[in-house]
Parts: structure tokens; C-alpha cells; sequence
């Protein structure tokens, strides 16, 4: 996995995109590195059902599937907000079947279109979802947590030069808006 997704915590600001086609104009301005385009991603994730659910907890553990890249991450968000932690896998069904074993249960599938690309040392995500819409996220991974305040302030100052407002910041997971849907 590139440099850019290591770490332990992730300084995100999500923004949900009033124009895809503005959003992607400013991007292209400032000759971003491509990760990837148009990659279809199903996200599988898993709680306990009783006793301490991860979500009463402000935790998720997600299996990533990722095509055509073919990346497959094991992801582990919380209970800090800045918290995120992922890891590649060779083989997500059998990191599902262990989940499944392991006393979890399967409460929520999302599927999106994501780009990825890198400015300087931040990425950005451009996502689409299935009855959200299209959503740009701006982030940085750091073992350093003296770091995320500073990294807040810089992705701040560049999604201004990306059109971006205050208006538009999202708070809620791709989760927690799909469930409010669901």
C-alpha cells in the first residue's frame, strides 16, 4: 500500500460535491497524481449484534473489496474520530467467514465509484454513491497525533482551493447516512 494510506490515525473532511464537474476542473488545476478511477468498491461491514455493539462504541470493522485495482483492505475505524487503521488482505471472503465465526454478523453493504488521487502529501477521493450522490474527501494518514490539528488546518486551506465551502463539510460516515436512508 502507497505511503499515503499508512498510519494509525486520518485527519478526513468529507464534502458532499453541489458540482462533480467544478470539484474535478480544480483538481485537475493542481496536477494531482492518479491513484486510481472509477474503481468499484463494496464495503462489508460487521458489528455484534447484543451485548457492546462496535457502533454504541464509535467503532467499525469493514472488508473492502476494490475492482479492477483488486485491492482488498481490512479496515478498522475508531473509537477516536481520527482513529483509522487498514490493512491489505489477499482473501476477503475468507476474512468475512472469519468474522462471521468470530460472532460478528453482517448489519450493512455500500457500494461506490471512487477515484483516488494524491496532492502532495494529502489524497483526495471522489466518490459516488447509489442515492447519496457525489462526495469529495480530502485526508492524510499519520502515525504522528500531534500532527492532526495542523493537518486539519492544511486540508481546510486546500479544499478552499478546491471550491469547496463549510457549506458542504459532511460530518456523518458513508454509514451513518445510508442507514438514515435505509
Amino acid at each position: 500500500m502507497t505511503q499515503h494510506f499508512k498510519g494509525k490515525y486520518e485527519v478526513e473532511l468529507k464534502y458532499k460535491l453541489t458540482s462533480k464537474t467544478q470539484f474535478l476542473s480544480y483538481l485537475q488545476a493542481m496536477n494531482p497524481e492518479i491513484m486510481l478511477e472509477d474503481n468499484l468498491e463494496h464495503d462489508c461491514y460487521f458489528d455484534f449484534v447484543g451485548g457492546s455493539p462496535l457502533k454504541e462504541q464509535n467503532k467499525s470493522v469493514c472488508i473492502r473489496n476494490m475492482q479492477p485495482s483488486g485491492i482488498k483492505l481490512w479496515i478498522v475505524k475508531g473509537p477516536e474520530a481520527d482513529r483509522c487503521e487498514a490493512v491489505n488482505i489477499t482473501d476477503s471472503d475468507k476474512a468475512k467467514s472469519m468474522l462471521l465465526t468470530m460472532g460478528f454478523n453482517l448489519v450493512l453493504e455500500l457500494r461506490k465509484t471512487r477515484s483516488i488521487y494524491f496532492i502532495g502529501k494529502f489524497h483526495a477521493t471522489v466518490d459516488h454513491l447509489e442515492g447519496l450522490g457525489d462526495f469529495a474527501e480530502l485526508a492524510i494518514m499519520t502515525d504522528d497525533e500531534s500532527m492532526l490539528g495542523q493537518y486539519k488546518q492544511e486540508l481546510l486551506e486546500l479544499a478552499a482551493k478546491l471550491g469547496l465551502t463549510d457549506a458542504q463539510l459532511e460530518s456523518r460516515s458513508y454509514r451513518e447516512m445510508q442507514t438514515l436512508q435505509g
